[in-house]
């Protein structure tokens, strides 16, 4: 029997879940532009799939594999409306090899640059099965690719890999969990960009949806219409991002290697497919960003906070700084001020800033560039350590601790993460300008330092970390240190700890303590935004009433050194 879909009652479901997507992705596709709902009983349609079946040089998959992938019909065919990848224990004789496993690897001959995949499947979860739903790049320069004899071009990472949903390679996972990861120059093979979660039932039994939404900006990863992981690199560039070329979609399940021993008793399984749909927007937007204003916030020795507003109909804004020969850019729901600070600027300096908005078609706001004039203030301090929670990418849900120490001509960099809900974590550090990245050497917990040489007495360096972790990363803002400073290192001593501050939380007036007669302190929100900077006594009672509910920094310095408080506002 044939199962038929009913299309236009999905357009109808696909467009109210949209609506919850919205507020989840940055750009929403809604455009069918390809798609396979298995009609047909029988072979594999052949004008939407190619069965890849020659073996990489040396006879052996990749990952230590153990399968043939096959086009027999027993191993990938549709059935009452599914497709059904069939891996299964069996001895097979194919270019000259035999293996004792078969399974089917399909390359779709469709390829896309930007868009959303909805693949609706049942997963296989069998000890040392590996399904996967994912992609790689057109140009991928790999023997016996569909797209590979006219565009293979690139070699493995540089193509990029875009990996949508995988089960069972990482063993310590529960069953279950579908984990999704990112493969490019910067960061492959055990990539450090890598999320994913815990279905809600059974993924063998049960239907799921997985998707992954694909923008000029980020890459983000959903399981039944939910968010789970999100990639978006600061510095979008050959090594980090080869995500500006058309992709293909890959449907296989390998066998054994990093998906470990396959059981004794195995003798077949199946990946279920329901459907594979792709949704781009066809029409044309001509609409620019309109109502597009900037401003200049927060300004300080090393820093100036920019902020950003405008609207566009397609539901997103991307804001591009330029100063000097720099260039930053983020974006930003429509009508949602943006607000970015820029760090790593020289004291007492004069900066200007052209800033532009655009939409995802390219369209520019009118009035672009805003051009922002900016002059730093006179830093009188220098950053060695202390605790922060801002992030440059993603954030922190309690901070981090930060030091840096000049030895002769080195410098020491040590980094802690404070975040109790992130395990699995790993540490990179990252050099402003030119941009590299580097692992750092974990100490103990989840404190990580490295050490840079050869630097020069007295010049400035800019440099943050990335924290990579179970489901997700999170990068620190940028600190810029001034190479043979020594400064107070901001570690609570037995003194400070005379210093106190009450009640916290705190509803109106919050109560100070300190041991100097002359104290600064500086309170900033947790987007590092200075809301009070101002020289107080001993005893001073701080008015919290006409503030927000939220978190606030509050830094006091004196004679004792720098103390960094966490204020709760009711």
């Amino acid at each position: 029997m044939i199962v038929m879909k009913n299309h236009n009652t999905y357009k109808i479901i696909f467009f109210l879940l949209c609506q919850f997507c919205f507020a989840q992705v940055d750009v929403v596709y809604n455009d069918l532009v390809w798609s396979d709902e298995f009609d047909t009983n029988g072979a594999v349609d052949a004008n939407n799939w190619f069965h890849q079946t020659q073996l990489p040089a040396g006879g052996s998959w990749f990952n230590g594999e153990q399968q043939h992938y096959t086009n027999q019909q027993t191993n990938s065919f549709v059935d009452s409306g599914n497709l059904n990848i069939v891996a299964k224990k069996e001895s097979y004789t194919n270019q000259s090899v035999t293996k004792q496993y078969t399974s089917a690897r399909l390359n779709s001959k469709f390829a896309f640059k930007y868009g959303r995949i909805d693949v609706r499947a049942k997963v296989p979860i069998e000890t040392g099965t590996w399904p996967a739903i994912w992609m790689l790049g057109k140009n991928v320069n790999e023997d016996g690719g569909y797209f590979d004899a006219t565009y293979g071009t690139s070699n493995w990472p540089a193509c990029g890999e875009i990996d949508i949903m995988e089960h069972g390679i990482t063993r310590s996972h529960p069953v279950n969990y579908i984990q999704s990861a990112m493969h490019t120059p910067s960061s492959y093979g055990s990539t450090s960009n890598i999320g994913g979660m815990i279905a809600n039932s059974n993924i063998d039994s049960n239907y799921h949806i997985y998707s992954m939404n694909w923008s000029p900006n980020q890459i983000s990863f959903l399981l039944d219409n939910v968010v789970y992981y999100t990639y978006n690199p600061s510095v979008k560039d050959a090594n980090t991002w080869p995500f500006d070329k058309e992709q293909y979609l890959l449907l296989n399940i390998a066998m054994g290697g990093v998906a470990g021993t396959i059981a004794s008793n195995f003798t077949a399984t199946s990946m279920v497919i329901d459907y594979v749909r792709v949704y781009q927007n066809t029409t044309p937007d001509t609409k620019a960003p309109s109502s597009f204003t900037a401003s200049v916030g927060a300004i300080t020795g090393n820093s100036v906070e920019l902020a950003m507003n405008a609207t566009d109909n397609s539901g997103t804004v991307t804001y591009t700084v330029n100063y000097g020969s720099e260039t930053i850019s983020t974006f930003s729901a429509s009508g949602i001020q943006k607000s970015i600070v820029i760090y790593g600027l020289s004291p007492n300096t004069n900066y200007t800033f052209n800033v532009s908005a655009t939409d995802a078609s390219g369209n520019v706001a009118l009035n672009n560039p805003i051009v922002l004039p900016a002059k730093t203030t006179e830093d009188t301090t220098t950053k060695c350590s202390g605790t922060a929670t801002q992030a440059s990418q993603n954030s922190f849900s309690t901070g981090y601790n930060y030091s840096f120490e000049t030895i002769g001509t080195d410098v020491k960099i040590t980094f802690e993460l404070l975040d109790n809900d992130k395990t699995g974590v790993v540490a990179y550090l990252w050099e402003q300008s030119p941009f590299s990245e580097s692992q750092m050497t974990n100490v103990s917990g989840k404190i990580f330092t490295k050490t840079i040489s050869g630097q020069t007495v007295g010049s400035t360096i800019n440099y943050a970390v990335k924290f990579a972790y179970a489901n997700g990363l999170s990068v620190t803002k940028y600190f810029s240190y001034v190479v043979g400073s020594s400064c107070s290192l901001g570690i609570e001593t037995s003194a400070e700890l005379k210093q106190y501050y009450y009640p916290n939380p705190v509803e109106n007036s919050l109560h100070l303590k300190f041991l100097d007669g002359q104290n600064r302190i500086v309170l900033m929100d947790l987007l590092g935004r200075k809301i009070l900077d101002e020289v107080v006594k001993s005893s001073h009672i701080l008015n919290m009433g006409n503030f927000k509910s939220g978190v606030y920094l509050l830094k006091v310095t004196n004679s004792h050194g720098v103390q960094n408080l966490k204020i709760i506002k009711k």
